[in-house]
């Protein structure tokens, strides 16, 4: 495991049972799970991790790989003295949920994965790939470019401006965070299927219907290839907590209600 530190989150206002967050690709414990934090800490004691080049995690030196990022999410679980706990995965998150799944299977009670996949295909491989390639380059700006209509449902998108689409560019741009593209890298030849079909717990699909970054057809067919998951749709782009934070975890507090009581 690396010695590098890792910037944690956590809450345990509530001292509930366990509940990890996986944050997604080019984003952060904060940028992808603030706006229902509060909520999630209501009924959990809740633990994160920034990933290598984001939020207050340094850069790696070394390309990444998913078990680093699992393990090191658990590692914090360890520091936080929770030995069960859930796992919630937004977008490559959802693929360090299932990884950890499948290495700590005695640990983990229940998972929810949202706007992911149990593998990566051909157009998903050429998006990260170029996202990889113009994070090298530092072109950041035609990086907000090439995201944000991937990200964003068309109804939320062609309900701006051309002003207050230009000045969208211009703040998706200023952040994105230096381990953007090494975080993409991991998406590309992704393939998670021998890791789900090895998993026993209960679990959560949301799908992001409106996603045109990770396809409604390769949500569904992670739902469909995770025994015994539960499904649900959230008519939303790739960017829940930024369209219907709301309703995002209502979906999330009402399973894992269900599940830890």
């Amino acid at each position: 495991m690396s010695t590098a530190t890792y910037a944690r989150t956590v809450r345990n206002e509530s001292r509930g049972p366990g509940l990890l967050l996986a944050h997604g690709g080019g984003g952060s414990v904060e940028s992808n799970y603030g706006a229902i934090l509060d909520g999630l800490a209501a009924g959990h004691t809740v633990v994160g991790v920034d990933y290598p080049g984001t939020g207050g995690t340094p850069k790696a030196e070394q390309p990444l790989e998913l078990d680093e990022l699992a393990d090191q999410l658990v590692a914090a679980a360890d520091a936080e003295g929770l030995d069960r706990f859930a796992v919630l995965g937004y977008s490559l998150g959802g693929n360090v949920a299932v990884r950890i799944a499948a290495r700590y299977p005695e640990r983990v009670t229940a998972l929810v994965l949202t706007a992911t996949f149990a593998r990566s295909d051909n157009r998903l491989d050429l998006v990260t790939g170029t996202w990889t390639e113009l994070a090298r380059r530092g072109d950041e700006e035609l990086l907000a470019r090439m995201l944000l209509p991937l990200a964003l449902s068309e109804k939320v998108l062609e309900s701006l401006s051309p002003d207050q689409v230009e000045a969208l560019v211009r703040d998706t741009a200023a952040a994105v965070p230096p381990g953007s593209g090494d975080h993409a890298a991991l998406v590309r030849g992704a393939d998670l299927r021998a890791d789900l079909a090895r998993i026993d717990v209960p679990a959560l699909v949301i799908a992001t219907t409106e996603d045109r970054l990770v396809p409604l057809s390769l949500q569904r067919e992670l739902a469909d290839t995770l025994h015994g998951a539960r499904y649900a749709e959230l008519p939303t782009g790739h960017l829940p907590f930024a369209e219907r934070p709301g309703e995002w975890l209502e979906l999330i507090s009402g399973f894992l209600t269900g599940i830890h009581g």
